[in-house]
């Protein structure tokens, strides 16, 4: 049985990818700093939790010896440079070295579409830097590059739903920045695949592995857009004001002074002075032999109802693709 180390498997993300994997018969590692946190993953067939800090090179090394590959989930969307480095370039040069020292090659590393090292925020440029790294270190290496991704749980459309349920007119920033959300399944779809690494080499028409994909769905939105559907999919659709650009970013200074993860940040807000569409710089999910969902087909089977008609909605969509 094949075996797989997932890392951020307990995020929103990589549940799904955890519950692909496991319905294709590998055996999953989820490494996390509180197995509570994984509650939602240990209950799976073949997945073991284990309780370690996976930024300390020595423990991760123990994690991934005799595995025969690697997911990488791991992000963050806020934080200072400090922590983008630690998270988005540390980490992966940490893979690098613990996968070079426990003889793994395979390392399948979801990044962000726009990721570059001119990109206009920390969190773009930082990611552009994690990829680097992976790609000089000699791996068989599929880098994903996905949209705004969506799904059932998620803390995109979600929000906005909530946020109309509360208040009368939403102040948005950022408006008019385009997105092409892919849903949740299809980005797991992708992992599974991607670490099928002579399927995928054979899917380009290459002899070896270290593709970037963009993970994209097919239709592409403002934001103002995604934040109607929200609401109509949602229980009330509400006025939207677009917030200037020194008023939306005086917004996200306060939003960073709250206490938690901040609902938007001025990163964010550096992220979104570009369209997050697909650049066909890189192959996509066709690639894949994947067709992906939209958000008309999947966001009403979840939005603003939480019953289990909902969820059996939701189930019977994945079962059938």
């Amino acid at each position: 049985m094949k075996s797989v180390v997932v890392l951020g498997g307990t995020g929103f993300i990589g549940r799904h990818v955890c519950e692909k994997l496991q319905r294709e018969g590998w055996a999953i590692t989820v490494p996390t700093r509180r197995a509570i946190n994984a509650a939602r993953v240990q209950h799976l067939p073949r997945v073991t939790v284990i309780e370690t800090d996976v930024h300390d090179s020595g423990h991760l090394l123990d994690v991934l010896t005799d595995h025969d590959a690697v997911v990488n989930l791991v992000a963050i969307l806020h934080g200072s440079e400090d922590d983008f480095e630690r998270v988005h370039v540390e980490l992966p040069l940490s893979i690098a070295e613990a996968c070079a020292a426990a003889g793994v090659r395979r390392v399948v590393h979801v990044s962000a579409l726009g990721a570059s090292p001119d990109g206009p925020s920390r969190y773009q440029r930082s990611k552009a830097r994690g990829e680097e790294v992976l790609r000089g270190a000699g791996l068989d290496l599929t880098i994903l590059r996905p949209s705004v991704v969506f799904g059932a749980g998620d803390r995109f459309l979600n929000l906005f739903a909530r946020l109309q349920e509360t208040f009368p007119i939403v102040p948005l920033a950022g408006a008019r920045t385009r997105f092409q959300p892919v849903w949740v399944e299809d980005v797991a779809q992708a992992v599974a695949v991607g670490l099928r690494s002579h399927a995928l080499a054979r899917n380009l028409g290459q002899g070896s592995v270290g593709q970037t994909i963009e993970c994209v769905g097919p239709d592409v939105f403002t934001l103002a857009d995604l934040v109607r559907l929200a609401g109509r999919y949602g229980s009330r659709e509400r006025a939207i004001w677009p917030l200037p650009d020194l008023l939306a970013r005086w917004q996200a200074a306060v939003f960073e002074l709250a206490p938690g993860e901040p609902v938007m940040s001025r990163d964010n807000l550096d992220s979104m002075s570009i369209d997050n569409v697909a650049t066909h710089e890189h192959p996509g999910l066709s690639t894949l032999a994947i067709t992906p969902s939209s958000v008309h087909s999947v966001a009403p089977t979840y939005l603003g109802q939480r019953g289990g008609r909902s969820q059996l909605l939701n189930y019977r969509h994945s079962a059938g693709r």
